[in-house]
């Protein structure tokens, strides 16, 4: 046995890292990113602001003034705590850490975000995942028994679901919340592209936890997790979350964002309009299943065995897009395809055409 066998857990040894992969010179649809930019005169305000930052000194631990923001912004009543983090995985390893007492369990419906599980395994945390049914729907019944069965801890429910892209029975989330014998988190990465908003719920719960993040309406690479909820929980999980977590410039960018929030949701008001325009145009192409989505993503089904044949032809074309096959039984033959500029769309639906129509995926 190697000194690092013996060192290391075996969990983590079992485990793969998780891999990106380089997109140098591709189109880049397999990371829900907001594919628009700033325009120059917000970017150039932008970048004289960050000429005044005080790099030299640690930034402020609670990153107050962007907190209030945030809760100007998203509604967040004065009853209610927020906490901030580098980006939402740090969040989900906060929750996890909180709990970590032996034998608890985090319990998610899957598929969905995979850093649930994985962040549990890397915590020594049971993970329960329940499969969603054959249309990505709660499965009540399996999931009303998961909980009896093995009381977790925590449970997450993210609103809109990824990779399905779609919104849950409210009145089955609400039974999951009632019944849950500890906490549930409602996640809500992608709430910008959809209507629902769950953070009134708040009010009736006082398990429920609301997470959010800047990522998916352009600030992806700031890395800022909003966790929102009620004192009490929040208390206990800031003696976890490390000093000086979210940076000095991240701060900074992230307040000035949110102090011209109108640039960023005519954005992702466009990207709603734009995700309309994409889901007909995949409708038109051969051998494709579009699935409903309230997301900035589309998830689609293929032919048997053509997801990884579609996913590679796509590449030699430089268009990346996520291949989801193999990663669970509900999403064989799947892709996640992120929606894109108007342009970028038309390239990636002209590809897929020519793929079709090519005899590739016969």
């Amino acid at each position: 046995m190697s000194r690092i066998q013996k060192i290391i857990r075996p969990e983590i040894q079992a485990l793969t890292a998780y891999h990106v992969p380089s997109s140098d010179g591709y189109l880049k649809l397999d990371a829900m990113e907001n594919p628009y930019t700033w325009p120059a005169v917000a970017k150039e305000s932008w970048a004289e602001m960050l000429k005044t930052l005080p790099i030299n000194r640690y930034p402020d631990p609670q990153a107050q003034f962007v907190k209030d923001e945030l809760r100007t912004l998203m509604g967040v009543a004065d009853q209610y705590e927020i906490m901030l983090s580098n980006g939402s995985d740090e969040l989900i390893q906060i929750l996890a850490m909180a709990i970590a007492k032996p034998g608890a369990t985090i319990l998610a419906p899957e598929p969905s975000f995979v850093m649930y599980k994985m962040v549990a395994t890397l915590c020594g945390l049971n993970y329960v995942g329940v499969p969603l049914t054959e249309d990505y729907e709660l499965d009540h019944a399996a999931m009303s028994a998961a909980i009896k069965d093995h009381q977790p801890e925590l449970i997450y429910l993210a609103q809109p679901n990824n990779p399905t892209g779609n919104l849950w029975d409210t009145d089955v989330m609400e039974d999951i919340i009632k019944s849950a014998p500890g906490l549930v988190v409602m996640d809500e990465a992608y709430t910008a592209f959809t209507d629902a908003d769950f953070i009134e719920w708040l009010d009736r719960y006082d398990n429920l936890l609301i997470m959010r993040t800047l990522s998916k309406v352009g600030l992806a690479g700031l890395r800022l997790g909003i966790l929102i909820g009620h004192s009490e929980w929040l208390n206990e999980f800031d003696k976890i979350r490390l000093p000086y977590n979210v940076n000095i410039l991240t701060q900074a960018s992230a307040l000035f964002a949110l102090e011209h929030y109108d640039m960023l949701k005519v954005q992702t008001e466009q990207i709603r309009a734009d995700r309309v325009l994409l889901m007909q145009s995949l409708t038109e192409i051969s051998g494709l299943t579009i699935y409903p989505s309230e997301a900035n993503f589309v998830l689609v089904k293929t032919q048997n065995g053509m997801a990884s044949i579609w996913h590679e032809e796509l590449k030699n074309r430089k268009i990346l897009i996520k291949n989801l096959h193999g990663s669970h039984a509900l999403l064989q033959d799947c892709l996640r395809i992120t929606v894109g500029s108007a342009d970028q769309n038309e390239e990636l639906c002209n590809a897929l055409k020519e793929i079709a129509q090519s005899g590739a995926i016969q």
